[in-house]
């Protein structure tokens, strides 16, 4: 699989990669099956996903943990890419809401980076990580300067606790805050044919200033899998029954819209012999601005899924037609 690099680090990992987020104990996708869920990180890395992304307040811990036992014995063979900044152990910091029933609290002061850094690496069972991400940006009441958490990633770096500096799920001017004291390495964001609000200001920055971009969301929580019609039914518990209140494709009419969109790519599924999913992120890996796309995955055949779309080259022409049609298929209703 093709590998770029992470910014100005020296690092480099695969275009795919692969998102933890769902390998919770009770959250989006009800309860995680921890064996499924390590058979599913081998069998990413078996077929050439190197990147692995996770962060502490994912299952509180856990899906660090299934990471680490999962990486066990195959460090040489995999990125791990983790964060910083959200923590829910004490009512330090700012206030960020509650999930699950728990407080979380954003901290980015350069003590509790250290000790949340250490924790992660207990949990994945390592000495380094690859890339490490401020998960938020720091909001009131407890506004930690950039400088000061800067200071304290660049320290990381130079300790070998971390490989390179990235940030997450931040404004244009938040990243030029960033940027303007050191380099940063990359930054995660939303982005996918569906949400691509990034293109006009926050990705041309990345891509001018030798910013890794790594996205998420890519396939919108499967609605851009070809496997949610308008009347799917999602289990009890799953947080995309009540999406529709606050993504407006999730509603069953839109669905509708983007099945129809689908079918119309039939074509192009056995042209290239490969699923929904695997063009639409085909589709999004090669953007200009794009340098990483995160896929979740809690099976095995998710994982093969994902990593096969890494290894198709879709011709500009047929990626433009998605485009035409993605542009003919306007708002959601």
């Amino acid at each position: 699989m093709l590998k770029k690099p992470l910014g100005s680090s020296g690092v480099s990992t695969s275009v795919i990669g692969m998102g933890t987020a769902a390998m919770d104990t009770a959250d989006y996708y009800n309860n995680t099956d921890t064996k499924e869920a390590i058979r599913a990180i081998h069998a990413a890395l078996d077929q050439g996903i190197r990147l692995i992304d996770t962060a502490p307040s994912y299952g509180w811990g856990a899906a660090e943990k299934i990471v680490g036992k999962a990486i066990s014995g195959r460090r040489d063979h995999v990125e791990i890419a983790t964060k910083c900044g959200v923590g829910w152990k004490s009512e330090r910091g700012s206030p960020n809401g509650i999930k699950n029933g728990k407080a979380t609290y954003i901290c980015l002061s350069p003590d509790a980076i250290e000790t949340q850094l250490d924790d992660s690496l207990r949990g994945l069972g390592v000495d380094y990580v690859d890339l490490l991400q401020v998960h938020k940006p720091s909001i009131p009441p407890e506004l930690t300067p950039v400088e000061e958490t800067m200071d304290c990633l660049i320290n990381l770096e130079r300790k070998e606790k971390i490989r390179a500096i990235g940030i997450s799920n931040m404004s244009l001017q938040q990243l030029k805050s960033y940027q303007s004291i050191a380099s940063v390495d990359s930054n995660q964001l939303r982005y996918s044919m569906l949400y691509r609000d990034h293109e006009s200001d926050v990705m041309p920055f990345c891509l001018s200033h030798n910013i890794a971009t790594l996205t998420y969301w890519s396939l919108e929580y499967g609605l851009l899998s070809g496997k949610i019609p308008k009347d799917r039914n999602f289990a009890p518990g799953d947080f995309r029954n009540e999406a529709e209140h606050w993504h407006p494709w999730y509603k069953s009419h839109n669905r509708e819209k983007l099945m129809s969109m689908f079918s119309g790519w039939h074509d192009l599924n056995e042209k290239y012999s490969c699923t929904i999913s695997q063009l639409v992120l085909a589709w999004t890996a090669p953007q200009p601005t794009v340098s990483h796309v995160l896929c979740g995955s809690k099976t095995v055949d998710q994982s093969i899924e994902n990593a096969t779309a890494g290894n198709l080259n879709i011709a500009s022409a047929d990626i433009k037609r998605m485009e035409d049609d993605l542009i003919a298929l306007d708002s959601p209703d």
